[in-house]
Order: structure tokens, then sequence, then C-alpha cells
């Protein structure tokens, strides 16, 4: 052990020896003036961006000759070949002279500069790590992050939290038009397969964040963009292949600029595993086409995606038993007739299309338009083996057997949805020399069909793909806003956002209970104001203050004829601390999230017996956030983040169900955890460059216990845990491609037996309250390969 210290440290200092420090500017060819937020990077390694002056400084290698990249948007990218002892570069951009800004990013995104806690990843950051998993594990080592997967290896259904809120209440959008399902609120990137091959920027904010269109924001905001622009035709491979015989197979290409005005790019993606769960297969495909032509003054682009997927259903978890002796164990399809067996097609079914199309116009040279049409029609199904169904269940008559009705059969159902969402949104943005202001908006139409089918049934009875149900529900929603951003003094900018939102529902009944229909109509108004003082050329610091709120999702509606869920409101505060400097970089925030009306599960049965999500009057979240990398030496870069939190509910009830009486029974609790929000969260990342076009990252999460509900019992909850992963990412130095590289992920190298994810049940029994969880594990340790080639 001594040994190895020592030699990692004489690795170290020789890291640290050879390193000499470039300094330069970034301009405009044209004009001469400095661009700010330009990007400098060494060529697979470390980057910088240029502060207001245009200028930068980087660590570099000694006594090699390595390429130094400049690179801004609207400007083509310049590269120069440094030779030992040359500490200084200067690089001119000459613009494109096309419109390549996509207009509605800089709309809706949070800018530079702006008072409010967030979190980017550029398309290298996504590539390095992209070996076929869901989109949210790609998030992972974001600050107050926690990922889960169904199948416990990331391929298939995987949740996503941040600051303890879950994916309902985080507002996704993809180039600005809104993913979220209209009804449950959620997005399910399983439906979106390798779709993160498409993603060229991502950026979360956290808290209410700024306006934006869909659903409201109530944990996190996360803004995907795919409208890149490719000046030059490319052609690329991406094949991996690793544990449970997981594959990913992704084809990309691109025409680059045709006739200096057109660009096309298509990607194919297909993706299997059988997942670490017993029969938690994936098979999903996708496809991502986008048709662009782009001038001067005008760009307009046609997206086209799609994704399908087939997923053996492995949602319904574990028991403790299970989780400490067969934790790879999956009751789903379980043929009670057949103890041992399985129905083999306990499946989810689903497809999803979408459409976009973009005008982006520049009416003068500091005022452009942003307009979008989208369409995206979903249409699927998830099929169950069930055993001992009641007929009546069903509204059909049992039949008669051996002279006595039969009453119960085991049978095959599909509940189906079958859906269209649509609408369009727009932007305006001018940017003057001391105020830029943007305004917008958007209207969304989703209509869903809800049916469930009989395909299969042990003791007959019913008619070929009988319907027991059949139930329309619509959905519309409007937005309207307006951000203005203005230089007070030199240092000083305020941040002004105003936003209206008017949702209005149409249910027509419930699976359980058709006979609820629900016509609810919500105006809400969402204001935000903030403030930046800026210390000097790499440091900030800003305040924010916003109020969200947000309707209720459909299930809430089921629990009472009679009773309405109430809309919920967040009131989120945010202070922070921002540092770019040319070998650093660091955040740390605080926050305060108070929620009035929060629905939470309380273990209250609604009117058809299910459990229903209640308000509660008052709660809320404080925390502190801190996240930062410093570049040590060229060869080596450590990273970190961490968030503390507080997550409280001063009063609530739970209703718990009484086996030996029948019916609930009230217990009171105060000052008790919220659910799924660990205290504390950690994420580290080392990364070192041994040799040239080799990058070894040592990646660590660390997430804290959290409670399966909110009442506190640590018998309820899921343990803490400490996973740790190694990736390796080697581009061979070869002249046939214009780049061959090899990727190899080998995850939870401690191989750390855990459960992110769970849920928990309680009941009176012989006078004593217990519980029954459930628990959703992750894989011990596995591995992803992949190799990329790029024509």
């Amino acid at each position: 052990m001594k040994t190895m210290i020592l030699l990692a440290l004489i690795s170290l200092s020789g890291f640290a020896q050879a390193q000499t420090r470039v300094s330069g500017t970034v301009t405009d060819r044209n004009t001469g003036k400095p661009l700010e937020g330009a990007t400098v990077a060494i060529l697979n390694g470390p980057s910088t961006f240029t502060n207001a002056k245009g200028q930068y400084r980087i660590t570099v290698p000694a006594q090699t000759a390595p390429i130094l990249q400049a690179s801004f948007l609207g400007f083509t990218a310049q590269r120069d070949t440094l030779q030992p002892g040359v500490s200084s570069a200067d690089f001119a951009l000459l613009e494109t002279g096309l419109f390549v800004k996509a207009v509605e990013i800089a709309s809706l995104r949070a800018g530079r500069n702006a008072p409010f806690t967030k979190s980017e990843l550029n398309k290298e950051d996504i590539a390095k790590q992209n070996l076929g998993q869901d989109l949210p594990l790609l998030l992972n080592q974001l600050p107050s992050v926690v990922t889960s997967s169904d199948a416990g290896a990331g391929i298939g259904y995987t949740g996503l939290r941040v600051r303890g809120s879950d994916i309902t209440r985080i507002n996704v959008t993809v180039n600005g038009i809104p993913v979220n399902d209209a009804e449950s609120q959620g997005t399910f990137f399983v439906n979106m397969p390798d779709f993160a091959s498409s993603v060229n920027s991502i950026q979360l904010q956290r808290g209410v964040g700024t306006s934006t269109n869909g659903a409201g924001a109530f944990g996190a905001t996360l803004n995907l963009s795919t409208n890149e622009y490719n000046e030059k035709a490319y052609g690329e491979i991406n094949a991996g292949y690793g544990s449970f015989d997981s594959w990913k197979t992704t084809v990309k290409a691109g025409s680059g600029l045709i006739n200096n005005h057109f660009t096309i790019d298509a990607r194919l993606s297909k993706i299997s595993s059988n997942g670490y769960v017993d029969r938690a297969s994936s098979d999903l495909k996708s496809f991502y086409t986008s048709a662009a032509y782009i001038s001067k003054k005008t760009a307009v682009r046609f997206n086209v995606f799609s994704g399908k997927e087939k997923t053996y259903q492995a949602w319904n978890g574990i028991s403790q038993g299970d989780l400490d002796t067969n934790r790879t164990y999956n009751p789903s399809g379980a043929i009670a007739s057949k103890p041992g067996q399985f129905y083999d097609n306990e499946t989810d079914n689903y497809q999803q299309d979408h459409y976009q199309l973009f005008l982006n116009q520049s009416l003068r040279p500091d005022l452009n338009f942003n307009v979008a049409l989208h369409y995206t029609r979903g249409r699927g199904y998830y099929e169950n083996y069930l055993n001992g169904e009641s007929y009546s269940t069903y509204g059909v008559e049992p039949p008669v057997m051996n002279g006595a009705p039969v009453t119960s059969t085991d049978l095959i159902r599909q509940l189906w949805l079958d859906n269209h969402f649509y609408g369009g949104i727009f932007s305006f943005r001018q940017e003057l020399k001391r105020f830029n202001w943007s305004a917008g908006g958007g209207w969304n139409r989703y209509d869903g069909n809800h049916y469930g089918k009989v395909i299969w049934a042990q003791n007959g009875g019913f008619d070929k793909d009988h319907r027991w149900y059949d139930l329309d529900a619509q959905k519309t929603d409007f937005n309207i806003y307006w951000k203005g951003e203005m230089s007070i003094t030199e240092k000083l900018r305020a941040f002004v956002d105003v936003q209206y939102r008017h949702v209005k529902y149409e249910l027509n009944g419930f699976r359980k209970n058709p006979g609820i229909v629900r016509n609810e109509d919500y105006n809400f108004f969402n204001p935000k104001a903030g403030l930046t003082y800026q210390l000097n050329d790499q440091q900030h610091v800003y305040a924010s203050y916003a109020i969200g709120n947000k309707e209720p999702n459909r299930d809430d509606f089921e629990a009472s004829a009679t009773e309405t869920p109430e809309y919920e409101t967040l009131r989120n505060l945010e202070a922070g601390y921002v540092l770019h400097a040319q070998r650093a970089g660091l955040q740390a925030n605080v926050y305060y999230m108070n929620y009035k009306n929060q629905l939470v599960l309380t273990g209250r049965v609604n009117d058809v017996g299910a459990y229903a999500r209640t308000n509660i009057r008052e709660s809320y979240r404080l925390g502190l956030e801190v996240e930062g990398y410093y570049n040590l030496c060229p060869r080596l870069t450590l990273a970190g983040n961490a968030a503390l939190s507080r997550n409280r509910i001063p009063e609530f009830s739970e209703f718990v169900d009484d086996w030996d009486n029948g019916g609930q029974k009230t217990v009171n609790y105060t000052d008790r955890d919220i659910s799924f929000s660990p205290e504390l969260i950690f994420g580290y990342t080392v990364t070192a460059r041994p040799v040239k076009g080799l990058s070894v990252d040592w990646v660590g999460k660390y997430v804290g216990r959290q409670y399966l509900d909110n009442t506190s019992d640590i018998a309820r909850s899921l343990k803490s845990y400490l996973v740790n992963d190694l990736r390796f990412n080697y581009t061979l130095p070869q002249t046939f491609f214009k780049e061959l590289s090899l990727q190899l992920t080998l995850n939870n190298i401690f191989d750390v037996k855990y459960a992110p994810n769970g849920f928990t049940y309680a009941y009176i029994e012989e006078g004593v309250q217990k519980a029954q969880n459930a628990y959703l594990p992750m894989a011990g340790f596995n591995f992803m390969t992949g190799v990329k080639i790029v024509f």
C-alpha cells in the first residue's frame, strides 16, 4: 500500500511539473470585438471560457505540441498547434454568416449570469459516458440528483429525482417543446431510447427556475437541445456490449452544409438488454432525423424522431427477504396455479413519434423571432397475467360450468393508452447594450383515450378482445411569459420574469370509477425576480425569488367524487456564489423551497380503494449545494459536488389500514422528513490523462438514507450507499478514420448491494402497526464496452 501511494505521489508530482500556462484572447475577426463565453479547449483535455474582455488562460502540458481550439456559436472554430515554450495564442474567429443561433435556447434557458441555480452538460460530457443507459443515468453526477433503474442496470424504465422531487415535478423540454406527459406529468425516457446520442447540450435548473413551456417546475427544469449546426459532412458508428447481454448500436450521419444553405442529420439506434433483474428485458429502437435550411437571417428546421420500446415489467419490487437472499427475483407475471412459472409476455409496449417544425428569424441585428409547431403521437399498452379475477370487475356475466356459475378466472388483459399531443410555441429575443428581454409562450392540447382489453380467459366467458372501459381525457395548456435583464450599474444586473399559465382538464371517468367526470380550470401567475452582482470578471453572486404553481395529476382527481384536490404552490428562494476561473470553477448556493398544499401519499384510500395523494398545508426544503472542479495539472482534474438539505413536513396525518377491525386508523405526526429526500448527497470525479488520447475517470456517488414515506420510520427506509465506477476513453492514433476510440465502463466496482428506489405499505395487525417494504435493487459489479468510429 505504501509503495502504491509513493508511486501515485511521484506520478502526480511529474504531472504537476510537466505543465505551462497559455493565455490569449478570442475576438470577432470582422469587428475586433471580444467574444465573451467562447470555449477554449485542449483537444481531448480540459477547457475554459473567455471573460467579458475575451481573455482566457489555460494550463497545457509542457514539452509537447498540444492542439488548442477556440469555438463560439455562430463562428467557425479555429485550431492552433502550440509549440513547446509558447505561452500565448490569440484567436480571431470568423462569423459563419448564417443564422445558427437557437432562439428558443436563449429565450428559455437561464443565461450564464442569470440569478438561478443550474448545471450544464455539453456534447463531449454526454458522449464520454453514453453507452446505452437511459438519459437520467447520464445526469447522475449533478448536484442533488438521485437516479434509479427498474431493471437494475440503467436500460429500460429509469427514475430521476432532483432535490427529492420526482420526474412528475421536473419540467422537461426538447428544443423548447414540452415532452412531459400531460396527465401524469412525468417523462418516460424509455420512450425515447438513445436520445442522448442526438442531444448536444443539457441544462438542468434546480428549483422553480425561469419560465418555460409545459408542466410546472416544482423540483427542476431539464432543457435538452438537439438543433446542432454541423458545417461539415460526417458519419459515425457507435457499438457497445456489456453485462446482462446488453447491446447498443448507433449509426449517425450528416450532410454538412449543402450549397451553403441546407443540412440533413440522421440517427438510427437499437438497444437491448436482459436486465439485472429476472426477465427485466428491454428491446428498444429509435431514430432521429433533422433537415434544415439556413441563410443569413432565417433558419427553418424540421425534426422527426421516434422511439419504440418493449420491456418486461420490473416495477413491482421485491421484499426485504428477497433483497437479502434473492436480489434478482421479479414477481411480475407469476402464475398462481403453476408455482415458479411466469407469464412470458408481462410486458410494456409503447411507441412515441415526435414532429417539430421551427422557424428562427432575425428581424434586426438585435432582435430575433422563433416559432415552432409540434405534434406527438403516442400509443401502446402494458399486458398482465392476473390470477383469480372476478367477472363482475369486467362487466361480464359469469359463465356456467357443471351447472354452477364460475365467478372468477385467470386472464390476460391489456391496458391501452392512445394519445395525441400538439400545439405551438413562440418567442422574441432582443439584446441591447444594457437591456436584454424575451417574450414568448405556447398553446398545447392533449387528447387521450384510455381503454382496456381482455385477450384471454382461462374459464372463457369473454368476447374476443373484450373492452370493459373506454374513456377519453383532454387537457389544454396555455402560457405566456416576459423576461427582462437590465444592467443597473456596471456590476449589478436585475432580472424579472413573469408568466401567466392557464390549464383546463376534461376528464371523463377512470378505469375503476367511470362515473367521476371532471372539468377543472386553473389560472396561475408565476412571478420571478433576482439580482446578480459581478465581483470581477471571474466571480459573481446572485439571489432570486420565484413562485410556481402546479395543477394536480390526473390520478389525483380519482380521490373522491365530491372532493377536488387543490393545486400546489411553491415559493423558492435561491442565493449563490459562482467562480469561473481559468484553472478552477466553483458554484455554492443555498435554497429554501416552501410548499403550500403539496400533494403527497398519506396512506389514505380513495372512493375506489386506491391509495391517493392528499394535500398537506405546509412543507419545506432547505439546502446547501456546492459543485466545482480544479485542474490540478493538464493531466489531472478533480471535480465534485455535495448537497446538504433538511426536508420537512411540520404536521401531517397518516392513514393506516386496520386489518383487525377493518377501515383505517389515523396516526398524527409532527416534524417528519419528506419521502425520498436524503439529507446528504455527494459525488466526485477524478479524471486522469496519463498518455495522449487516454482519459480515465474515477466516479463516485453517495446518497444518504431515503425514507419510503413521510413518517421518518427507519424501518420504512432505503439505506445509504456509496457506489464507484471507472470509465476509460481512449482515442487510438491512426490515419484511416477521423476518429477511432474505445470505451470501457466498470460500474459499481466494489460490488455494493444497494436499492435507490422502493415503496412501502403500512397496516395494523393484532394491534401492532407493521409495514411491508418493496425494493428496486441495482446491479452489483457490471460493465459496458464500446467502440466509436467517425468518418
